[in-house]
């Protein structure tokens, strides 16, 4: 494979000498690279700090006054001091620079002679270099060259660029190029520029190399609870976000809908084991006893001051035992603050019943992030049932249909259709698409969207005929308004929208409930929607008008 070189841009003759000297890093006054000199200085450190203590003991047991220094000591002594300073100076960079002459230090290097990004040409096999400012990548010095080198050697592992750099943006950037140059493949097209790194680190993603654009569009308004809301959806699903609209529109028009929070309760089902079946039972019996729980509840509690444990319900397989444990936690939507707990219980049990053996911390009786008929029934999260009437004129006039054909597709679709698909939480038409969606937009864990999409959708003539009544009930949305994605500015803003960002000082929990509620809502707008569609047969029609592309997609491809 050829590989050209752009020439180099000459510098202005006119540029002030000035703008080249604000180019210059401080790490560019050291005579070795960077992680040579931190290594050089913590093995220096650690060498004379034991070679002194042996000394310092040496000079004790034989009664030798430790002011009496040898020429060896002076000298450990000094490099002590000298590697203190180092690293006190946050390895020191600023430390030597202030002791080099300017003049001394690397000249600014141009650009398009070190980093590049890789960009695939179709016909002739030949690989354009370019630089990764022009191409979105970021990394522009000679040193950010080194360290892209010796990431591709493997010296440097990749996920610890954070760290070392102390830059995440930088980081994402030499990361990004490495890999371009790694796999021969282009990452044109993935945005690097303009996302907030800092505020994803040791929190939403590790290794980022840049981020993904999925559009937002919004529904409603959608009268919930006497209250209006505009939905916010991230989808790149054409029909989804419009159906689901014409279905707020029918709720509005109907007077809107109601909802009901059943339970509120996050759950961790660890799983410990025992010599014996009837030990394990033991547990069980000492667990569930009504008398132990208070003194259970106060140790769960100390994990936070949110955390309240509700109940413990326990399962036995042989001499393996299951304890799911559940609490509040606030507008969190609490996964880590419930773990907490369950380990601070785990550590006091283990005083009375030494023998059991901590096998896991979750043993999938919680059940997080799969289908499980425990969640169906018992609920996971926040419980919640939403129902509208919607009225005769608005099904046939908005919805394009008659109560009679959607209460009889309800039936054959939703119950009967789903039962003999041996369907598990899902007896509805399509919730995961509307949980999915808004769980993007407002910084869900999409991949809660498995259990949060448990739904059952009903259907009911009412008002002699004439009117329809719409219910879904979920058992187990598991939602938050802080922590995790939340906290990113474009989620934020979304959860913003619809009135329930952050933490509720008023009453701690209440922005997440009603988030639970608005999910359950578009929902219910969005199984009304498509209804409409399947029993008026527009289905077919609509996505052949929103939901195909007229453009040449292989037009438009990157080249691999």
């Amino acid at each position: 494979m050829a590989v050209r070189r752009r020439p180099p841009n000459p510098s202005s003759p006119g540029e002030p000498a000035k703008s080249q000297k604000q180019n210059l890093k401080a790490s560019d006054a050291l005579p070795l690279p960077l992680y040579l000199t931190n290594g050089l200085f913590f093995t220096l450190f650690f060498t004379v700090a034991y070679f002194l203590l042996h000394r310092w003991r040496e000079k004790i047991r034989t009664s030798t006054p430790l002011h009496v220094l040898t020429l060896s000591e002076i000298a450990a002594l000094f490099s002590l001091f000298a590697s203190v300073i180092y690293l006190l100076g946050f390895f020191g960079i600023d430390f030597v620079q202030s002791f080099v002459s300017p003049n001394n230090a690397r000249a600014p290097h141009d650009p398009w002679n070190d980093v590049v990004a890789v960009e695939q040409q179709p016909k002739n096999d030949v690989v354009r270099v370019a630089p990764l400012s022009a191409a979105g990548g970021g990394a522009s010095s000679e040193e950010d060259e080194d360290i892209i080198k010796s990431v591709m050697s493997g010296t440097t592992p990749s996920y610890s660029l954070e760290a070392s750099l102390g830059d995440c943006r930088r980081a994402a950037a030499i990361r990004r190029e490495a890999l371009q140059r790694t796999t021969c493949r282009s990452l044109e097209g993935l945005p690097l520029e303009g996302f907030d790194y800092e505020s994803i680190l040791r929190q939403c993603c590790e290794m980022p190399v840049g981020y993904v654009q999925i559009p937002v569009g919004v529904a409603g308004p959608m009268l919930l609870d006497g209250e209006e809301f505009t939905v916010p959806m991230a989808t790149t699903e054409g029909c989804l976000v419009a159906s689901t609209n014409r279905g707020c529109k029918a709720i509005h028009l109907s007077g809107g809908a109601q909802s009901v929070v059943l339970k509120d309760g996050m759950t961790r089902a660890p799983v410990v084991r025992f010599s014996s079946a009837a030990r394990a039972a033991e547990l069980k019996f000492f667990v569930e006893d009504p008398l132990n729980f208070d003194s259970l509840a106060v140790v769960f509690n100390r994990s936070s001051r949110f955390a309240r444990l509700q109940r413990i319900q326990c399962a036995i397989a042989g001499k393996n035992l299951y304890m799911r444990f559940t609490c509040s936690t606030g507008d969190a939507m609490g996964m880590n603050m419930v773990s907490k707990g369950v380990q601070n219980v785990l550590d006091f049990l283990q005083s009375d019943f030494p023998d059991m053996d901590i096998v896991g911390i979750s043993g999938n009786f919680c059940s997080d992030k799969k289908p499980a008929a425990v969640n169906w029934i018992e609920g996971r999260g926040k419980s919640v049932v939403c129902e509208a009437v919607i009225r005769e004129e608005v099904v046939r006039k908005v919805l394009k249909t008659n109560v009679a054909a959607l209460v009889e597709l309800n039936v054959l679709k939703n119950l009967t259709g789903s039962a003999m698909a041996g369907a598990l939480g899902g007896f509805n038409a399509h919730a995961s698409n509307i949980v999915s969606a808004i769980y993007l937009a407002t910084g869900q864990d999409p991949a809660q969207n498995v259990e949060s999409s448990h739904c059952i959708t009903m259907m009911e003539a009412v008002n002699n005929g004439k009117d329809l009544h719409v219910s879904v009930t979920m058992p187990s949305i598991e939602v938050g308004t802080v922590g995790g994605g939340t906290q990113l500015a474009s989620q934020s803003a979304c959860l913003n929208l619809l009135g329930v960002k952050g933490a509720s000082k008023d009453s701690p929990g209440s922005n997440s409930r009603k988030l639970a509620t608005i999910v359950a809502g578009s929902v219910l707008a969005g199984e009304l929607s498509l209804m409409s569609a399947l029993a008026a047969g527009q289905l077919v029609k609509s996505h052949m008008k929103y939901n195909r592309s007229s453009r040449d997609v292989s037009k438009l491809a990157c080249p691999s």
